[in-house]
């Protein structure tokens, strides 16, 4: 399944990315950058990290639902993925992001 970036600017002037599948839902999503660079560079930090098991790091939200982290190798956030509904989603989810997201295009609607 295919998977692309989409880069987006909210109303108080902040990008955010998202890694989207095929079918448009999202698998990761940024944190709120200041400038697009700093989110170009968000983007490039998870082609490099997301083919990489260790930087994954599996949650649970209160109400149960699983969710994941991607981390860099310094230890940062920069990508968090919605709530599943159950763990195979959720890693059915994380493998489409490691097969995918090294390759990914960059949809710009900023």
């Amino acid at each position: 399944m295919s998977v692309k970036f989409e880069i987006t600017k909210n109303d108080k002037g902040e990008f955010y990315f998202k890694l989207l599948n095929g079918d448009g839902k999202t698998l990761l999503r940024s944190e709120g950058y200041n400038a697009k660079t700093n989110c170009t560079n968000g983007v490039e930090s998870v082609r490099k990290n997301a083919g990489d098991d260790k930087r994954y790091d599996m949650k649970t939200a209160s109400d149960g639902r699983p969710y994941f982290n991607l981390k860099a190798s310094n230890g940062q956030i920069i990508g968090t993925s919605p709530m599943f509904a159950d763990a195979a989603a959720c890693e059915a989810a994380v493998a489409t992001t490691k097969a995918g997201a090294a390759d990914a295009p960059v949809d710009d609607k900023s």
